[in-house]
């Protein structure tokens, strides 16, 4: 559900999201639109109990855009509440399946008021095992909100540099800014349980 008055850059259709594999601690993420410009830039901080992803405009970090975090400490169930940081808006949350998003990676998400408004899960579940002993393989999400599809997410192979190209096929079901904190939480806390 796109809002009104919310930055242009959550308006786009397709998303690149990039994160370097071999950095040795914490993770610096960056999201480019169909012509590889810089959208949104993120840095994980490393070694924090409670995960805290800050979402800027670019690397210079002086427009803050999203705040994504989790009351929770260490939590494989935990719920990243999304903040558009310009508004002070409340925008969602994301909250994954616990135990059983070890096998296939499995998110609800959620609206401002905290209803199940959609899905982020994995397409298949023997790719999802065979990716985690090798990680080598591609994985594919849907996301899915009345029972359709609202967005796809496919991670392209490079064993350098993790990337997935994130398509919105409906922009109405689910706020694109969720959307953008799924990418960067798909980037930052699943890929690092391989």
């Amino acid at each position: 559900m796109a809002e009104k008055g919310i930055n242009p850059a959550f308006r786009h259709r397709q998303y690149l999201f990039r994160r370097k594999v071999f950095k040795l601690f914490g993770g610096v993420f960056h999201v480019y639109d169909e012509n590889g410009n810089v959208l949104f830039y993120s840095k994980q901080k490393a070694f924090k109990l409670k995960e805290d992803f800050r979402i800027y405009s670019d690397e210079s970090q002086s427009q803050e855009l999203l705040a994504i975090k989790t009351p929770q400490i260490l939590d494989i169930g935990a719920t990243y509440n999304v903040q558009d940081v310009t508004t002070g808006e409340a925008v969602g949350a994301l909250r994954r399946k616990g135990l059983k998003s070890i096998f296939k990676d499995e998110w609800f998400i959620l609206s401002k008021e905290g209803k199940e408004i959609g899905t982020l899960t994995e397409t298949s579940l023997i790719a999802a095992l065979l990716s985690r002993v090798i990680n080598l393989i591609p994985q594919t999400y849907i996301v899915l909100a009345n029972n359709r599809e609202v967005a796809k997410i496919k991670q392209h192979f490079n064993p350098f540099v993790l990337k997935y190209t994130m398509t919105i096929v409906d922009e109405t079901s689910v706020d694109s800014r969720l959307l953008i904190a799924a990418g960067i939480l798909l980037a930052g806390i699943e890929r690092r349980q391989q």
